[in-house]
C-alpha cells in the first residue's frame, strides 16, 4: 500500500484541547497551504483563502466569540462566556478556511463552496502528513455575522471551517493509534445500471 493512500486511511480528528505546541512553522504551514490549494477548483477561480490565527490573536478571537455570544443572548451568565473564551486556546494554531465565492455565469456558489471544503480537507490531510494534528470545527461562530466582520470576510464570503492546528499530546498519540472504527465503504455504495 502506498504512504499516501495509508495516510489517508490513518486520517483523525485530535481533539483540541489535545493539540500542543509546536504548531506548524511558517515553513510546515506554507507545505500545508500548498497541498490545500490542489483542491479541485472549476474555471481556477480559486475560491477560498485561509486566515492564520496563532499567539494572542487566539485571545482576541475568543474575545469576538464572547460578544457574539453576547449579542445572542444578552443573559448570558460569566460560566459560559469563560468557556466560549477558552474555544480558541484549545490548540496552539487556527486556520480558518473561508469560501471566496466568485460571481460567475457557469460555475454555481455551491459549487465553489464545495472547493473550499476540499481545500479545508487537504490543509488537514498535510498537517496529518507532516506529523502535526488537526480538527475540522465550525459551532455558531463560524456562521456569525458579527465574527465574519471582525475577521474580515467580505459580503460573499463564510468560513467553512476552523481547524485547530498543533502536535498531537502524548494522550491523543496514544488514541491515534487507535485508528477510528470506520464505516464499511460497501453499506454507502450503490450500482446504477440505467
Amino acid at each position: 500500500m502506498s504512504e499516501t493512500l495509508q495516510s489517508l486511511l490513518e486520517r483523525v480528528s485530535i481533539p483540541a484541547n489535545l493539540l500542543e505546541e509546536p504548531a506548524p512553522d511558517a515553513d510546515a504551514l506554507a507545505s500545508i497551504l500548498k497541498a490545500a490549494v490542489t483542491a479541485p477548483d472549476h474555471g481556477g477561480l480559486r475560491p477560498w483563502r485561509f486566515i492564520k490565527i496563532d499567539g494572542r490573536a487566539r485571545e482576541n478571537l475568543g474575545q469576538i466569540f464572547c460578544e457574539a455570544a453576547q449579542q445572542q443572548s444578552p443573559d448570558i451568565d460569566a460560566d459560559a462566556l469563560s468557556a466560549i473564551r477558552g474555544k480558541p486556546l484549545r490548540s496552539p494554531m487556527i486556520v480558518a478556511v473561508v469560501a471566496a465565492v466568485k460571481d460567475h455565469p457557469k460555475i454555481p456558489d455551491q459549487e465553489q463552496l464545495f472547493s473550499a471544503a476540499a481545500a479545508a480537507q487537504n490543509l488537514q490531510l498535510a498537517a496529518n502528513a507532516l506529523g502535526y494534528g488537526s480538527i475540522w470545527l465550525t459551532g455558531p461562530y463560524a456562521r456569525d455575522t458579527y465574527v465574519s466582520e471582525k475577521l474580515g470576510l467580505k459580503p460573499k464570503e463564510c468560513i467553512v471551517a476552523f481547524i485547530y492546528l498543533g502536535t498531537p499530546s502524548a494522550a491523543a498519540s496514544i488514541a491515534r493509534k487507535k485508528i477510528q472504527r470506520r464505516p464499511d465503504p460497501a453499506d454507502f455504495l450503490v450500482e446504477w445500471t440505467g
